[in-house]
């Protein structure tokens, strides 16, 4: 099986890659899409193969999917971009990747979302039979587009598309962790983030890839234990500022997700199940 991956130079795709690579079965190829050659070079040492475009460009994606039989869509503008950027990317690439991809005749298309895509809380874990709410103070273009995008994707009928919805990214050196003060300073002290480890990332998504009957499936993949703003703050060595206990969680199920889906029907279990485990490990 030749595999697609886009996305590839940023924080969930260079960690994935190599772990696809490590798992590769007899016959398994992995072929990476990248605007630049050279930083790829360490996903070229082990194996990948590497074509060199923009995910935007029409053009790119004939010779990036040849012969390909799956596509895992990691490709994602962030926060911080601008809107048009957000949904060039994340909603409009995507989808032109996806179409593509149902011409080329791939059989499998995983795309990587975001648990933001829920957006206000519903009183209880989030699940993905959840519909989308908009709202809430993570809610935006990155949010939205990522929500657009999973909508036209599974309504493509000649594609096999699976949808992972992943949490707060963090581990092995990902700057993600220090990031998240960038809101947490000016959250209550209540209020909790749920976190996944790069690890148990790329664990679901190589589980959505493989798993079998799990066509046009959603699927949340999170640890188990979320973390409040006092704990962020004690993860990055930093004073718990006592106007946070003064203020109010207003929606304290934001972003909380169940994942009984993904543990049933796939298998999933946290390599590790809260970030205090990865402290441990050493694996922050």
């Amino acid at each position: 099986m030749l595999t697609l991956v886009t996305g590839t130079t940023g924080q969930v795709g260079r960690r994935f890659v190599p772990r696809l690579l490590a798992q590769a079965r007899p016959g398994d190829e992995v072929r990476v899409l990248v605007r630049d050659e050279a930083r790829a070079a360490g996903l070229a040492d082990l194996g990948a193969q590497v074509v060199t475009g923009d995910l935007r460009d029409t053009g790119t994606l004939g010779k990036a999917l040849a012969g390909a039989d799956a596509v895992v869509n990691i490709a994602a503008a962030f926060r911080g971009v601008p809107d048009e950027e957000a949904w060039a990317v994340n909603r409009d690439a995507a989808l032109e990747l996806g179409r593509a991809a149902a011409a080329s005749g791939v059989r499998r298309f995983v795309q990587v979302s975001t648990n933001l895509v829920y957006g206000t809380g519903r009183g209880r874990p989030h699940t993905e039979t959840d519909p989308v709410v908009p709202g809430g103070p993570m809610w935006g273009a990155y949010s939205q587009s990522k929500a657009e995008a999973e909508q036209g994707l599974l309504a493509m009928e000649d594609l096999d598309v699976r949808v992972g919805r992943l949490a707060f990214v963090y581990g092995e050196g990902d700057p993600h962790l220090a990031q998240s003060m960038r809101w947490a300073a000016h959250w209550a002290a209540t209020q909790r983030l749920q976190m996944v480890h790069h690890a148990d990332a790329a664990q679901g998504l190589l589980r959505l890839l493989r798993a079998p009957g799990a066509d046009g499936r959603v699927y949340n993949i999170a640890d188990d234990a979320p973390v409040t703003t006092v704990e962020l703050h004690q993860l990055n060595g930093l004073e718990v500022p006592d106007a946070l206990h003064g203020q109010e969680d207003t929606d304290p199920w934001l972003g909380i997700v169940s994942t009984d889906r993904i543990r049933h029907e796939l298998g999933f279990r946290p390599l590790y199940p809260s970030v205090w485990t990865a402290r441990d490990a050493g694996a922050l």
